[in-house]
């Protein structure tokens, strides 16, 4: 379904300024769709740009991918993981490397980070770990849209600070009333023009609006485990951070991640106790 704009969002968008996918992927993106890629190629243009070469080192490194040897070059990734494996992985870090050089909002992609190595976890807890990697790219590309309204809104820290005291769901709602848009809207048609699967840029756009999404037919099989996953780990994410509180966005969903996952209450939980133990 084609992401769906209000007129005042229209004008707004105008005045937002939606980074350009790096050249970086560009190129990757354009040899890796080759019938056979050169693999030569594809490393040296991952070592061409230094930012989005250190990043993917440090992910494949990180305690998501549980490696007992250091993977010390783009050459090994590529060797030990695969294209398959990687190419969403390139795609998750080079977003962060677009937008994410503003010092103040540091913490913000240090929890998406952490989103997104939960991600990863919770999908081989589930028996999903096909969804692995792009639960890792989901995870890290949902939140998006929140670095780009706040470099365009001055007043954007409020919306972060309603966030944390109440929950996103609230605050995609505060921003609509605010901004006649949200960083859900802002985020999905990011991921449109850095050209990620439709299926992720579904979920990004109805992520804070999930009431009869799991009933419609608006997300397929794979996006709804794919948001299943997603909402597991921003609620172990919250768990990690406020043990004793009740989150609200969690709260939402819930019933329907037990539905759709064809699991007991008791069970799902026994998992999320599990993450949160590993994390």
């Amino acid at each position: 379904m084609p992401i769906s704009l209000t007129n005042e969002e229209k004008a707004i968008l105008r005045s937002v300024s939606i980074p350009p996918r790096p050249e970086a992927l560009i190129k990757f993106s354009e040899e890796t769709k080759k019938p056979e890629p050169n693999i030569s190629r594809v490393s040296e243009i991952l070592q061409d740009d230094v930012g989005i070469c250190a990043a993917i080192l440090q992910v494949v490194n990180s305690s998501a991918f549980r490696r007992a040897k250091e993977i010390e070059s783009i050459d090994q990734a590529i060797m030990i993981l695969g294209l398959k494996r990687l190419i969403p992985l390139v795609k998750a870090v080079a977003v962060k490397a677009a937008v994410g050089t503003d010092p103040t909002m540091a913490k913000f992609w240090d929890v998406q980070t952490d989103i997104a190595h939960i991600a990863s976890i919770v999908a081989i807890k589930l028996d999903k770990p096909a969804l692995s990697n792009h639960a890792y790219m989901l995870a890290l590309f949902h939140g998006v849209g929140v670095a780009i309204l706040n470099q365009h809104f001055d007043d954007f820290e409020e919306v972060m600070s309603y966030a944390d005291e109440n929950n996103w769901d609230a605050a995609a709602k505060l921003q609509f009333e605010k901004y006649q848009t949200n960083h859900a809207t802002i985020g999905a048609l990011l991921a449109q023009q850095w050209r990620l699967p439709k299926v992720m840029i579904n979920i990004i756009y109805y992520q804070h609006d999930t009431d009869g999404l799991f009933q419609s037919e608006e997300l397929d099989k794979v996006g709804l485990n794919l948001l299943c996953i997603l909402k597991l780990s921003r609620h172990c994410a919250f768990l990690k951070e406020k043990p004793s509180e009740i989150n609200g966005e969690w709260q939402n969903i819930m019933d329907d991640v037990i539905d759709h996952l064809d699991m007991e209450e008791e069970q799902l939980f026994s998992i999320i106790e599990d993450i949160t133990d590993e994390i």
